[in-house]
C-alpha cells in the first residue's frame, strides 16, 4: 500500500496528516477552517485518496499558517507515499467544469517542483477564508511533493466555484498521474531512470 503519515509541529501549527493513495476517498478532516475542510474532503473524494488531517493552528490570527503548513505536509506525504515512483503513469490532467467555472489542471510527477498558477479569483474572501491562500496551499504542496502543477482558470466568476474546481481538478489529475501503469509496473517513467 502506498501510504504515509506525517506529524509536524511548529510554533504556529501542530499537524497530523496521513494519506493512502490507493484508497476509496474516505476522509476525516479538521483544520480549524471550515472552507479548507470542505476543499480537502472534495480533494480526497475526487482523487480516491484516504486522507486524515488534524491541525491545531493559530487561527485566532488568521488561516495563513494552517493553510500553508497543511499544503507542506500533504506534499511531503505524497512524495513519501510514492516511494521511488516506479510504475506510475507520471502525467495526469483534468479539465473540470464547476457550474460557470472551468478549470484545467495538468500534473507531472517529475521530481522538479513548479507551480503555474492561473486562477483569477474575483473576491478577497469566501466566508472568512482569504482566497489568496489557495496559491499558498498549492505552493506548499508542489514544493514538497516535488512535482509540476499547472492550474489554469479558463472561465468563471464565482470565487467558491473557481476554488472548488481547482481542488477537484487537481485531485483527478493526481489520481491519473499516480495510477500504476500495469504494462510498465517495474519501470520508472523517465529516460533518466529517476524522478528524484
Amino acid at each position: 500500500m502506498r501510504k504515509y503519515s506525517i506529524d509536524r509541529k511548529t510554533a504556529e501549527t501542530d499537524i497530523r496528516l496521513s494519506i493512502e493513495l490507493d484508497g476509496k476517498g474516505n476522509s476525516n478532516i479538521n483544520t480549524g477552517c471550515g472552507f479548507l475542510d470542505h476543499m480537502l474532503t472534495l480533494f480526497a473524494s475526487h482523487g480516491s485518496f484516504d486522507l486524515n488531517v488534524e491541525c491545531k493552528g493559530d487561527v485566532n490570527v488568521d488561516y495563513h499558517h494552517s493553510v500553508e503548513d497543511i499544503g507542506i505536509c500533504l506534499g511531503k506525504a505524497f512524495a513519501e507515499a510514492l516511494g521511488d515512483r516506479k510504475g506510475i503513469c507520471r502525467y495526469g490532467n483534468m479539465t473540470l467544469p464547476m457550474d460557470e467555472a472551468l478549470i484545467m489542471t495538468a500534473v507531472d510527477i517529475s521530481g522538479r517542483d513548479h507551480l503555474a498558477y492561473g486562477l483569477k479569483i474575483p473576491t478577497e474572501k469566501v466566508g472568512d477564508f482569504d482566497t489568496e491562500l489557495v496559491e499558498e496551499f498549492l505552493l506548499g504542496f508542489v514544493r514538497n511533493a516535488r512535482m509540476t502543477v499547472h492550474v489554469i482558470q479558463m472561465a468563471g466568476t464565482n470565487s467558491h466555484h473557481i476554488i472548488e474546481g481547482a481542488f477537484k481538478s487537481l485531485a483527478r489529475a493526481l489520481k491519473a498521474a499516480v495510477a500504476i501503469d500495469s504494462a510498465n509496473a517495474d519501470k520508472i517513467p523517465s529516460t533518466k531512470g529517476t524522478l528524484a
